[in-house]
């Protein structure tokens, strides 16, 4: 595994969600031509195991697909349409492998901050499986990957598999048990929802050790207060329109 490096202070949300149809290559690609230098996306497994970009646990807001992700393999889910829904211009965009992200993140030069996001019941299997990916395959000259997860089940499984990794606990409200899970997770930082984060909280978790990282942060000056908070980090929709 590469050396790390910290998060710089935009990271485009599923690649630029606001540009682009979310966790696809072109939505990377699209961070990119904005300037963002890490991305943030969702990873599953299909029913053969393979991990995909994805974020629904069904096909329907964001493919021409119906029914659950997890039932289709890889090979069915190559024919499914992840672009047209969000523009005709993006018709045709595949729902992208994990392996697939990796090489375009190579090419792009670009950091990641990868969500875990398992399909019911296969919490540790998702880590393990990410886990191996990560440590086969994640380039050498590019910073080490961030990986976040809501499911402490799925990261205790990543971080066990993948231990040098920073592994980041995801929240909506903070729970009022937050610093004994991250602990117990060996978390690096808490990723936290901006609809419920108060200034409060962030001095209490920077206090403690950790970093906070904030989503889905699309109003520059929001941003703007969030860092002199002491935010380290914001996940945007709209990378170009941060300070």
């Amino acid at each position: 595994m590469t050396s790390h490096a910290e998060p710089p202070p935009i990271i485009g949300h599923r690649g630029a969600a606001g540009h682009a149809p979310e966790n696809t290559l072109a939505s990377v690609v699209r961070a990119h031509e904005l300037g963002a230098t890490w991305v943030e996306v969702d990873v599953k497994l299909t029913d053969d195991s393979m991990p995909v970009l994805f974020h629904d646990d069904t096909l329907d807001r964001t493919t021409d697909g119906h029914g659950a992700l997890a039932a289709c393999t890889l090979e069915e889910l190559r024919g499914r349409d992840a672009g047209a829904w969000f523009g005709p211009e993006f018709a045709g965009e595949q729902i992208p492998t994990l392996a697939g992200l990796i090489v375009a993140l190579t090419d792009l030069g670009m950091g990641l901050n990868l969500e875990l996001k398992p399909c019911p019941g296969r919490a540790a299997e998702t880590g393990r499986a990410v886990a191996d990916m990560l440590v086969r395959t994640w380039p050498a000259d590019l910073p080490a990957p961030v990986v976040s997860s809501f499911d402490p089940a799925a990261l205790a499984a990543f971080g066990a598999a993948a231990p040098g990794i920073e592994l980041a606990f995801l929240v909506h409200r903070l729970p009022p048990d937050w610093l004994a899970i991250a602990t117990r997770l060996g978390a690096g930082a808490l990723h936290c929802d901006v609809k419920f984060l108060k200034r409060h909280q962030v001095g209490e978790i920077i206090g403690a050790g950790f970093k906070v990282r904030c989503y889905t942060v699309n109003d520059g000056p929001q941003a703007a207060r969030l860092f002199k908070w002491g935010v380290q980090s914001v996940i945007s929709d709209y990378p170009d329109r941060m300070p």
